[in-house]
């Protein structure tokens, strides 16, 4: 039985679907006015995630991110390009859609722009005013919230605390200090961007908050069962857009409101001001893309998620254990090998724990910890070099399945082991200033001193590639080596 957290309530709750068998999701996606961030993509990692599991546990899921591709950012870029929003947009998206794919992530089944539902955002508004919940001035739309006895629900937010010590500045078209703006008239500057539309209240563009409304009334109708987005969205921007939602509509908006936290680097919130902000593309060229993926899975969800060197070495050597073991257990597959029924079934035991705590609000670190007590046993029990039998051979064939099921989920793992190992050495050299050439010739120089039993000189070598931050093992087969993780 799976259970989600829902912040709608502060509670885990039973997940019931509207319609039995299927899942309707909507995640709030990112504004697109420049290389997107690493905190732009945890939730599209881990969503990407909750919609694998809910697809394993037997829903057919429908999942939508959405562009926000108009928006003040945009258009200022636009200006500062001599561009149109769209091109500004347009190409950002391109790039979002480029690191997306580096990170090894499904598709979404929908990528709706707030562009492309106007006319659906213009009804919305136009339906609000005839139910008295919003009303327009001087070509500008506001929603009314005193119309709106719920609002606040979500955040836990009193009207009356909110507009404590707020007033109306004069240039402000509002009646109440709180009522939120559906529909902004046209600035001069917008109309020559392209962000500018028709509207029977004159040329404009929409509010933040209603796009959302607008994209998911479009895409799945008056209510969906799972709503995603960061924290720092639960107010304003989903607590709007419950109330001009439910007002327009008539009905329940959301049933399970789910949002995850923020990234730190080193103990601080990511921020532009404090000039910490680090674009995926930039993470990626220094890193493998699983250890980002890592990095965000390996924490639940509602957690802070650290960002710091310490945090991306910490990833590094969780994936080269994992991978490792893999590699070893690849080592020992044959065609001789047996199914071990006893393995079969303490694995099926451990599959078992780690679904109890994936149906817990999805809480992946204790997942991953099950994992791990799997890698210790298997790598108690094999040891690269010894003699294969078929018996083993099967042990390691059903290791692999496991993990690779386990991975498959979070687009982990899915690598050849031996490929995975040496992307990530060669991402750790560049990383260090490693210089692969010569890391090999040392090794190569410590083979013949270890063959000819010049043992002094062996260790010699030795030291100096553990300076260099290379790992070197011995075995039966002769040396390999490593970047230490």
């Amino acid at each position: 039985m799976l259970k989600i957290y829902n912040s709608l309530g502060k509670k885990t709750e039973e997940f019931k679907p509207l319609k039995a068998g299927e899942v309707s999701l909507y995640v709030c996606g990112p504004t697109v006015y420049s290389y997107l961030h690493v905190g732009n993509f945890r939730g599209p990692v881990f969503f990407n995630f909750v919609r694998n599991w809910l697809e394993h546990i037997g829903y057919k899921v429908t999942y939508a991110l959405n562009f926000t591709d108009v928006e003040d950012k945009i258009i200022k870029r636009a200006e500062d390009e001599g561009k149109t929003a769209r091109e500004v947009s347009e190409f950002y998206i391109e790039e979002y859609k480029k690191d997306f794919k580096d990170l090894g992530l499904r598709s979404h089944d929908h990528n709706p722009k707030v562009t492309e539902y106007m006319p659906e955002i213009i009804q919305m508004i136009d339906q609000l005013i005839k139910n008295k919940k919003a009303y327009a001035i001087d070509g500008d739309v506001q929603f009314a919230i005193e119309q709106y006895p719920n609002y606040g629900q979500l955040s836990g937010r009193n009207i009356d605390d909110m507009k404590t010590g707020v007033r109306i500045e004069a240039s402000e078209k509002k009646n109440h200090p709180l009522d939120f703006a559906l529909w902004k008239s046209a600035k001069p500057n917008e109309n020559l961007r392209g962000s500018s539309w028709n509207s029977p209240w004159g040329d404009g563009r929409p509010g933040w908050h209603i796009e959302c409304s607008a994209m998911v009334k479009g895409l799945f109708g008056h209510q969906i069962d799972i709503h995603g987005g960061g924290l720092d969205l639960m107010f304003p921007h989903h607590e709007n857009e419950i109330a001009q939602s439910e007002s327009c509509n008539g009905q329940h908006y959301v049933n399970y409101w789910m949002h995850w936290n923020l990234i730190h680097f080193s103990g601080s919130k990511m921020s532009k001001s404090l000039g910490n902000v680090v674009t995926m593309r930039e993470f990626l060229q220094n890193n493998h893309p699983e250890v980002y993926k890592w990095m965000m899975l390996s924490v639940h969800y509602r957690s802070v998620a650290e960002f710091s060197e310490s945090t991306i070495d910490l990833a590094v050597a969780g994936l080269a254990r994992v991978y490792s073991s893999l590699a070893l257990a690849e080592s020992f597959i044959d065609q001789s090998m047996q199914v071990d029924l006893q393995y079969e079934k303490e694995l099926k035991e451990a599959w078992a724990k780690m679904t109890d705590h994936l149906n817990d609000d999805f809480g992946t670190p204790q997942a991953f910890a099950v994992m791990f007590e799997q890698i210790r046993k298997f790598n108690s029990q094999f040891k690269r070099g010894a003699k294969k039998n078929p018996i083993q051979s099967g042990r390691a064939r059903q290791f692999i399945d496991f993990i690779q099921k386990f991975g498959q989920l979070m687009s982990l793992f899915q690598m050849p082991a031996a490929e995975f190992l040496k992307a990530l050495d060669l991402k750790l050299m560049q990383k260090f200033n490693i210089d692969e050439a010569e890391v090999v010739r040392l090794v190569e120089e410590r083979a013949l001193a270890r063959k000819n039993k010049d043992f002094a000189k062996s260790d010699e070598i030795r030291a100096a590639l553990v300076k260099m931050n290379i790992a070197v093992s011995d075995t039966p087969d002769g040396s390999f080596w490593e970047v230490q993780k």
